[in-house]
């Protein structure tokens, strides 16, 4: 991956994500220049968000290929649950954590690194509801709107967006990824 490039991103979906921590993310991201691409169980499927907004998948998780991406961005709502049971999913997670490349989550999206093994020693946060989770992961809590622990980012909840994503863009750009 030519880290002089923008870069190309990834995304989770299924039914019941949290809408604005999927929308904003994404569309903040294609207006700073990244390519996103959001997969789900089935390519071209349309998934329901918490609140009715619906989000059509560009591919399925099967078909992704994780060396043409830069990174991973998880949404949260209950979405994550259901995608943690995923091999694929899991497997693309580790991925990304393993090589170094951005790994980022949002509220109950914590549950994806955290059944994909990549949280222990990590300094997180997440949805209230998840925190014995993460450190039963062996991840350090922090309540904060937003914490980067090397190309880690999570936040905890909708409001916290806006850091959310200047934490994502920061480490993108500290990785070399041309960005506006």
């Amino acid at each position: 991956m030519n880290s002089t490039a923008p870069p190309k991103l990834l995304m989770f979906v299924d039914d019941i994500y949290e809408d604005l921590e999927l929308w904003y993310p994404k569309l903040r991201l294609i207006e700073a220049g990244a390519h996103v691409v959001v997969a789900g169980p089935k390519a071209r499927q349309k998934y329901s968000g918490k609140h009715g907004y619906p989000c059509v998948s560009d591919a399925a998780l099967e078909d992704i290929v994780a060396g043409e991406f830069s990174g991973l961005v998880i949404p949260g709502g209950f979405s994550p649950d259901k995608l943690r049971r995923d091999p694929v999913v899991k497997s693309l997670t580790r991925h990304f954590a393993h090589a170094g490349q951005l790994v980022a989550a949002i509220c109950h999206g914590g549950w994806i690194p955290i059944s994909a093994g990549v949280y222990r020693g990590v300094r997180v946060t997440g949805s209230p509801g998840i925190r014995d989770d993460l450190e039963n992961a062996g991840a350090v809590f922090e309540d904060a709107p937003v914490v980067i622990d090397r190309h880690f980012v999570s936040s905890r909840k909708p409001d916290d967006l806006p850091d959310f994503c200047r934490g994502i863009l920061e480490v993108l750009s500290a990785a070399g990824h041309r960005l506006s």
